[in-house]
């Protein structure tokens, strides 16, 4: 679902420059990356469900369950190069985004620089990498990015949002899970299966079509 605020003059310089970015062809040098987080309840079930008893059969599960915390998955996906990252932590806070950071930057040793594109959360920025690693490494670190951020009110326009979709209907589907280290296997098959099938994403939302769609 698409939320258009008000289309200001920022709103469109920061869209075209995530859309411009999309546009460019595959380049290793520079991978382009999309990242986002995606909080969710960790619930256990109050009665176990009843089993199918034969294929095509319902299964059956108790609506009353039984809270048992909160959890936070940090998704970031390369597109056109279908390669997924993903990590399970009990918060998104700065020191959790910080170490998320340096496992992308990671997984692209030597590369020119990583175009990462993301939401502008108070957390993501250099303050967080500071904050953890020191003033040196931290600044170090966030130099390794060229950073893209989406509009404000504009999500829609990070593709890691899509790979949030996948995850949820692929891997955590409506199955309860109380326990954050039960989550944190179920998201590492995942993981492993699309990055074995190099699962990409096609984007056709391109400026020129933005400039239709908005008429401005």
């Amino acid at each position: 679902m698409w939320c258009i605020p008000e289309i200001t003059d920022d709103f469109v310089v920061n869209m075209e420059d995530v859309l411009d970015i999309y546009a460019l062809g595959y380049n290793f040098n520079e991978p382009v990356v999309c990242l986002d987080e995606k909080s969710l309840q960790l619930l256990k079930d109050y009665r176990n469900p009843i089993p199918m008893l034969k294929s095509g059969t319902i299964k059956k599960i108790d609506s009353e369950y039984i809270r048992c915390g909160t959890a936070n998955i940090f998704v970031a996906v390369e597109p056109k190069g279908g390669r997924h990252i993903t990590s399970v932590t009990s918060n998104r806070k700065g020191s959790e985004f910080a170490k998320f950071i340096y496992r992308i930057v990671k997984c692209y040793p030597g590369v020119d620089t990583i175009h990462l594109v993301m939401d502008n959360l108070n957390t993501h920025g250099i303050k967080s990498l500071i904050d953890y690693y020191g003033e040196d490494d931290g600044r170090k670190l966030w130099n390794k990015f060229t950073v893209h951020y989406t509009p404000k009110h504009a999500s829609w326009l990070n593709q890691a949002e899509i790979e949030i979709s996948l995850l949820s209907r692929q891997c955590l589907g409506k199955s309860r899970m109380g326990d954050i280290d039960i989550l944190n296997k179920k998201v590492k098959a995942w993981n492993k299966a699309v990055n074995r099938n190099k699962t990409k994403i096609q984007w056709n939302f391109t400026t020129k079509k933005a400039r239709e769609k908005f008429n401005y």
